[in-house]
C-alpha cells in the first residue's frame, strides 16, 4: 500500500465545481505486478470547491473517489487509450482526471432542498422561504387597476 499526498493538477473539474489547482490530493493506491504490467487500485480524497447551481452560493466539501487502471509494460501491443509504464515510473494524471471528472455532479447543489434564487429579483430564497412578490397583475389590467384604486380614495 502506498499512502501519498500530492498536489492538484491544473484543471481537475468542471466550470461550476472543481478540485483547485496545488491543493492536496491524498492517494492511498495498491499496486500489483499482473502479468501484462502494474494493476493501480486505490482512492484518491479530493476538497472540492463551486458554487450551488441553484443559489449560487460557494460550496466546498471533501469526496473520495475510486481508482483503478492497468499500466502495461513497454514492448506490449496496447491501445491509443490504455496507459503504458515508462522509464519504470506511471503517470496517474489521466486516471485521477477520469475518475473525478467523471464523477463530478454536473448542478452541484449545496443542499438537496436548494430553494435558489427568486427568478423576479435574484434574492436568494434560502434566507427567507416565505420570501414573495405579491399577486402579479396581468400589464394589459393594470390600467384598469389603476382606475379601480383611484375611485376607492
Amino acid at each position: 500500500m502506498i499512502q501519498k499526498t500530492v498536489p492538484a493538477p491544473a484543471d481537475l473539474g468542471i466550470e461550476v465545481i472543481g478540485v483547485p489547482q496545488g491543493s492536496d490530493v491524498e492517494l492511498d493506491l495498491k499496486l500489483e505486478a499482473v502479468v501484462e504490467g502494474v494493476l493501480v487500485t486505490g482512492t484518491a480524497t479530493v476538497q472540492l470547491h463551486g458554487e450551488c447551481a441553484r443559489c449560487l452560493d460557494d460550496i466546498a466539501y471533501e469526496e473520495t473517489f475510486d481508482l483503478q487502471e492497468l499500466f502495461f509494460y513497454p514492448g506490449r501491443e496496447v491501445e491509443d487509450d490504455e496507459s503504458v509504464v515508462v522509464d519504470e515510473t506511471i503517470d496517474l494524471d489521466e486516471t485521477l482526471r477520469d475518475a473525478v471528472v467523471l464523477e463530478l455532479p454536473f448542478t452541484p447543489l449545496c443542499s438537496d432542498d436548494c430553494l435558489g434564487l427568486c427568478p423576479e429579483c435574484g434574492f436568494n430564497r434560502n434566507d427567507d422561504p416565505a420570501h414573495s412578490h405579491g399577486e402579479k397583475i396581468d400589464p394589459r389590467w393594470e390600467g384598469l387597476s389603476e382606475l379601480l384604486g383611484e375611485t376607492d380614495n
